[in-house]
């Protein structure tokens, strides 16, 4: 399935142009949010091309079929056929979306993904999957589909909020637990004002490379990429539409690795020592809010809706060690309440 190359560049403009010699495209769009607009697109402008450029709205509570009825309709009215280009420039959203959109019109057409934020380069640049939220339901509706190319240059990161790092750094420290713990001790010392993200993009991607290639539709080892997302995505998912109080991808994810890190030492063998090291390490970083104890049950009741589920079982990935990750565990609800109301408790201890 994979056939496209994931390149690390440090002259975005040059492999751009790389990229398009001897291609012969009908017509190009660019799509884009507000924020790529203003501060991505001008670095790769002189790369381009004559090209349709598409903006949509920032944030996850824009990537629904909405916003991809609107860029369809974009590109049939600016007369696109199957041999014209897709260049998503920004996030995940924008990625998931773009390369969705790309790939159902007209049957698919081909799409070059540039993500813009660490989130994006680490997480939604290697595997093939797209899609968009649905009435809530995060990535409900989707499919997988390989981009030509994905150009990654971390000089990106200079116009990020540091929360938007920090974000993107939780995908970095699940694939050090999931999947390679001398990875995880260079991780724990990492200082994101001065991280050498390009190291770091470059290992967490050979780590999602591997696994992907393994198993690239999911059907077993893959899974373990969604160590800290079953609980994650549904407090995610909860919060979407609150406004002020939106939780960023990372930020959920992290409340989701303390409660399936508890889970895992429960049920898979992961030791209390190495339990306690991932929860401080994480609260030290992430600081996350308390979820209020009404909300248990929503949340909950949203892990039903999760892809990875079999037969009606929620299914989890849970570490059997740091380094070591184990799929397809079974586990009920009371132990979910138990996991998120151990979360509650380590945060109000810290």
């Amino acid at each position: 399935m994979e056939n496209h190359r994931t390149e690390i560049t440090n002259d975005i403009t040059q492999s751009i142009r790389n990229f398009l010699s001897g291609k012969k495209y009908s017509k190009i769009a660019v799509i884009c949010d507000e924020n790529s607009e203003e501060h991505c697109l001008p670095k790769i402008l002189d790369a381009l091309p004559e090209h349709f450029l598409f903006r949509t709205d920032s944030g996850e509570e824009n990537k629904h079929l909405g916003t991809c009825e609107k860029l369809w309709m974009a590109l049939t009215e600016a007369g696109f056929d199957r041999k014209g280009l897709v260049i998503n420039l920004g996030g995940g959203v924008i990625g998931d979306m773009g390369g969705f959109v790309a790939s159902t019109y007209k049957r698919g057409m081909d799409f070059l993904n540039i993500p813009t934020t660490l989130l994006s380069q680490v997480d939604a640049s290697v595997g093939g999957k797209l899609g968009v939220d649905f009435h809530g339901f995060k990535n409900h509706i989707g499919l997988f589909a390989e981009p030509q190319n994905v150009l990654i240059d971390t000089s990106f990161y200079g116009t990020l909020p540091e929360r938007e790092v920090r974000s993107g750094f939780a995908e970095v420290i699940k694939h050090g637990l999931i999947y390679d713990k001398s990875y995880w001790e260079k991780v724990k010392l990492v200082d994101l004002k001065t991280a050498d993200w390009t190291n770091l993009v470059t290992r967490s991607i050979e780590i999602k490379k591997e696994v992907v290639s393994e198993d690239p539709f999911e059907s077993g080892l893959r899974k373990i990429l969604n160590f800290g997302h079953t609980l994650g995505h549904a407090i995610e998912s909860h919060f979407l539409d609150k406004g002020e109080q939106r939780l960023l991808h990372g930020e959920a994810i992290a409340a989701g690795m303390i409660c399936e890190a508890y889970l895992s030492q429960k049920f898979t063998g992961l030791s209390t020592d190495e339990l306690e090291e991932i929860v401080s390490y994480l609260i030290e970083i992430y600081e996350p809010v308390a979820v209020d104890k009404s909300l248990f049950d929503e949340i909950i009741g949203l892990t039903l809706q999760d892809k990875k589920n079999e037969g009606g079982s929620v299914q989890f990935s849970l570490l059997k060690t740091i380094g070591a990750c184990q799929v397809n565990v079974p586990i009920s609800a009371p132990d979910m309440l138990d996991a998120m109301f151990y979360l509650n408790k380590c945060l109000e201890t810290n």
